[in-house]
């Protein structure tokens, strides 16, 4: 099966000269990271005529629109040629080579397009990348029901192929043959069709699910107390509007109205997600899988439904004692409001983390924000990776034409003696722009047949506030976090050498392709590296240590609530593609998950799960952030925790896990790299030990101040 998607989710057409007069005071020993992201873009200097126009990420045939459809014709007849290679009796190559060689083709295209489809602002644009989108589509569904090369490949992995294979190949030869059967290849003609329809259906179920879920609650305004109604939207006719949980709001009542409303067990979406689930069971089933759940992690960091289970499990029975004390300061914040309150409840913990977060450290969040600017953040990403793994990040000029708005920058990303890839950065808000931060990948890495390197190219994906002529763009501790995670992505997909561009960077289970990104959060709530990466954008100071101290300890706080709600969801999402039927409807399982994984109470007639849109895209898969944070931290604690910026831990992270790409099973790649093959009980230890750290270092904060 051929796999299309660059999309980690897990983020103009000139040549810039940068600005040299900005209105206000600079410092003047900024860096060419820090000059180019702190400086606002200005139209006058947008063109340098000297240089030829070009296309969209430097491809000639975009230049226009109609250029998509030369790369959608040329893809459809290589892509013809290569299947004829594949099945042809007198070929040459390995099966897994040319299979490589077909998803390129499909990807270069519908990847790219896929892209220009959501981001580009000329409709023009959008809508010849859409129709690229949907002709290549067409394309691959026909290649994953095409018998031909199903059979050719099953052949070659079964009785090995023409010419001598690595570990990597028949690894990667493997991955294509499984692809192709979770899709039902392997199937009677009857039972692929069922497979063409349940898919079809799940589309549709998920769509409908998905759009469900954001939908407001409208009731009546007798419904709520007279003395709260004005904390509403309230339409002319008199009705309510509730169309989140109110988490900011002082009020206990209007919290627990909100969240009560909000969540209200909804009968036509339960019965689409009751659909939805049961749709994904009857496809599994058909291919050969015990549930849904055996058949969305195969191949994946956790291997099995009942790895994960374990997983869970460990770590749900060391969280109680541990998430007792957040609750009971949370209880002690709530009855200092109102010393006759009720018990904490589900829709008091959101509100009671923010006050803690912004209120504990006596910390001016906005004048602390003025030395994280995105340019000082940008100069203390390259430095970080400088020490860690030799490589720099230089801002390169483009060309006119090679980009879809002003203000995104090119960053070549270069070692000591080669050009590695190029990250596109559009980092900043514009009309039409989708809000997500996310990683994209726009070409993978390969070993070419001329035996060059295809380096890869990625788009990350912000939605920055941009600078203004009197100060840059200034990061908030969360989007600092953000910045840090994407550029970890990126890393991922620049550092991969991987012999196919099926298995590169980012192109690996989704468990574990959030590993890199997640580990890059523990650098940026690490006060040796945040000393580093701080300087106030007008003067040029860093902030005291004890700042930074105070900085990191509050991103720590309640750390166990926010381990303890990610378990919550993850079982929940385990125990909806488990084995069908359930021992009850959806929402009565929901009940028994938060007895199980939970310390708050079920709240009788609430839904949480019919808003939870990750059932969607993570299906079974939503546990991936917690075993990802799991390894992650397992990485840290192993490598860099002594010494956040040493480069012989990161040469060997680099060549042991980010090389690899999805090249090597992620399990076996993973316990190679610490030298022990972790079991689900040392994964869950390995959170507790961190969450036990990040509590004393909270406590010691707070006992310094």
């Amino acid at each position: 099966m051929i796999r299309l998607g660059g999309t980690v989710a897990s983020r103009v057409a000139c040549t810039r000269v940068w600005p040299t007069v900005v209105a206000c005071r600079q410092v003047s020993s900024l860096g060419p990271l820090a000059a180019a992201f702190n400086t606002k873009q200005n139209a006058q200097f947008k063109f340098q005529w000297s240089k030829s126009k070009t296309g969209l990420f430097g491809l000639p045939e975009l230049k226009d629109s109609q250029g998509f459809h030369e790369l959608k014709e040329r893809c459809i007849s290589n892509a013809e040629t290569l299947v004829e290679e594949v099945i042809s009796p007198n070929r040459k190559r390995n099966v897994a080579v040319i299979f490589d060689d077909l998803s390129d083709e499909l990807c270069r295209v519908a990847d790219l397009a896929e892209f220009i489809r959501l981001a580009h602002p000329d409709q023009e644009f959008a809508l010849a990348a859409q129709d690229t989108c949907i002709a290549i589509s067409g394309l691959v569904e026909q290649l994953n029901t095409h018998i031909g090369i199903y059979t050719a490949l099953k052949q070659a992995v079964e009785q090995g192929d023409l010419n001598t294979e690595s570990d990597v190949d028949k690894h990667v030869a493997k991955l294509f043959l499984q692809d192709f059967q979770q899709c039902g290849i392997h199937l009677g003609d009857k039972e692929r069709e069922q497979v063409v329809e349940l898919n079809d259906r799940i589309l549709r179920l998920g769509q409908q699910f998905s759009a469900g879920c954001h939908q407001p609650r409208v009731v009546r305004a007798e419904v709520l107390p007279a003395q709260i109604r004005n904390m509403f939207y309230v339409e002319n006719n008199g009705n309510i509007v509730v169309s989140g949980q109110h988490i900011d709001s002082p009020s206990d009542m209007v919290r627990e109205a909100a969240y009560k409303i909000y969540y209200w067990r909804d009968q036509q979406q339960e019965e689409v997600l009751t659909a939805l689930l049961e749709d994904r069971f009857k496809l599994a089933r058909l291919c050969g899988y015990q549930t849904a759940g055996h058949r969305a992690v195969a191949n994946s960091l956790g291997q099995s439904p009942e790895n994960i289970g374990q997983f869970l499990t460990s770590l749900a029975s060391q969280l109680p004692d541990r998430v007792a004390g957040d609750h009971m300061a949370m209880s002690n914040m709530k009855r200092r409001t109102h010393p006759m309150c009720s018990p904490l409840a589900m829709w008091d913990v959101p509100y009671f983390s923010g006050q803690a977060r912004g209120t504990w450290f006596s910390l001016d969040l906005e004048t602390v924000c003025e030395y994280f600017s995105l340019g000082v953040a940008m100069e203390g990403l390259n430095e970080l990776f400088q020490s860690l793994y030799g490589v720099e990040l230089v801002v390169e000029d483009t060309r006119e034409g090679e980009l879809w708005a002003q203000d995104v920058f090119k960053l070549a990303v270069k070692d000591s003696s080669q050009l590695l890839g190029h990250i596109y950065c559009d980092f900043f808000k514009r009309a039409g722009k989708p809000h997500q931060d996310c990683h994209f990948t726009i070409r993978g890495g390969r070993e070419k047949s001329d035996g060059s390197y295809q380096d890869p190219v990625v788009v990350l994906m912000l939605n920055l506030p941009p600078p203004g002529w009197r100060s840059p763009t200034l990061l908030s501790p969360s989007t600092l976090d953000n910045l840090f995670h994407e550029m970890g992505h990126a890393m991922h997909s620049m550092l991969g050498r991987t012999k196919y561009q099926h298995v590169t960077g980012t192109r690996c289970s989704t468990d574990f392709a959030e590993v890199p990104s997640t580990l890059m959060e523990y650098f940026a709530s690490d006060p040796r590296v945040l000393a580093r990466v701080n300087r106030h954008y007008k003067t040029g100071e860093k902030l005291p240590e004890q700042t930074i101290q105070k900085l990191c300890a509050t991103k720590k706080i309640f750390a166990g609530t926010e381990l303890q709600a990610q378990l919550f969801y993850s079982a929940a999402d385990q125990l909806y593609h488990s084995d069908l039927p359930l021992p009850g409807d959806i929402t009565t399982c929901l009940e028994s998950v938060q007895t199980k994984f939970h310390t708050l109470p079920y709240v009788p007639g609430t839904a949480y799960h019919l808003r939870f849109s990750h059932l969607v895209g993570y299906g079974a898969r939503y546990y991936s952030y917690l075993l990802a944070r799991s390894v992650a931290s397992a990485i840290w604690q192993h490598s860099f925790q002594g010494d956040p910026f040493c480069g012989e831990a990161g040469g060997r992270y680099r060549r042991e896990c980010l090389e690899h790409g999805g090249g090597k099973a992620s399990h076996l790649l993973v316990g190679d790299y610490l030298e022990e093959q972790m079991e689900p009980g040392q994964l869950a230890a390995a959170l507790i030990q961190e969450l036990d750290t990040k509590n004393r270092e909270v406590e010691e904060a707070l006992a310094c101040q």
